[in-house]
C-alpha cells in the first residue's frame, strides 16, 4: 500500500541503549508513554520532569519515577497485565522525536529509587524498561503541524476551554 521502506529506514533501529541515545534523553523534559492492557485497550500517557529525568541505568535499561498524578494510575495497571510499551521521547525546538521500545516493570525498591536521586514526590515507584528497539522518528509531522512555530499557533483566546470540555463531559456521566 505505501511501498518499501529504504534500507537505511529499515536499520535505524538499535537494540540498546548508546551514547546517542542517552544524550537525548538526558536533554528530553517530557515523553509520552504508550501501554495496553491485556484486552488490547490502549492508552497514552505524558510525563513531563526536568530534562533527563529519565536515568539510562545501563545500556539495556530506562528508568523513570512514578509522580502524583490524577490517581487513575492508567498506564500502571496496564504494565501489570501487559509489560509492553513505547515511549516517544521530545526536545521542544526539536522536530525528531527517538522512539523507544520495549517491556516495564514496577519497582518500589526504596534503596533503588533513592539512588537514582530525583528531585520532588515520586509515590514510591518506579518503572523500569528494558530496551528492545531505539530509533529517531521521522521529523516530518511535527515539522508539518508547526509544532515550535509561535506563529502557527493559534491564539489563546481560541483555545478550547479545558475547564468548558471537562464539566461537558461531568455533565454527560450525571455529575455537575
Amino acid at each position: 500500500m505505501v511501498g518499501e521502506s529504504s534500507e537505511r529506514v529499515r536499520n535505524k533501529v538499535i537494540p540498546f541503549v548508546d551514547s546517542h541515545v542517552q544524550n537525548f534523553i538526558t536533554k528530553s523534559p517530557l515523553f509520552f508513554l504508550s501501554t495496553s492492557d491485556q484486552d488490547g485497550k490502549c492508552d497514552v500517557s505524558p510525563r513531563g520532569d526536568e530534562p533527563g529525568f529519565v536515568r539510562v541505568f545501563d545500556s539495556y535499561r530506562l528508568v523513570y519515577p512514578e509522580r502524583p498524578g490524577n490517581r487513575r494510575i492508567d498506564s500502571l495497571l496496564n504494565i501489570l497485565s501487559d509489560p509492553g510499551v513505547g515511549m516517544l521521547f521530545v526536545i521542544p525546538g526539536l522536530n525528531e522525536v527517538l522512539r523507544i521500545n520495549g517491556t516495564a516493570r514496577i519497582t518500589k525498591d526504596e534503596e533503588f529509587i533513592k539512588r537514582m536521586n530525583w528531585e520532588g514526590k515520586t509515590i514510591g515507584a518506579a518503572v523500569i524498561v528494558e530496551v528492545e528497539e531505539c530509533f529517531i522518528h521521522c521529523p516530518r509531522a511535527f515539522h508539518q503541524a508547526g509544532l515550535w512555530d509561535a506563529a502557527t499557533w493559534a491564539k489563546s483566546e481560541e483555545l478550547p476551554s479545558v475547564n468548558e470540555l471537562l464539566q461537558a463531559h461531568l455533565k454527560i456521566n450525571g455529575l455537575n
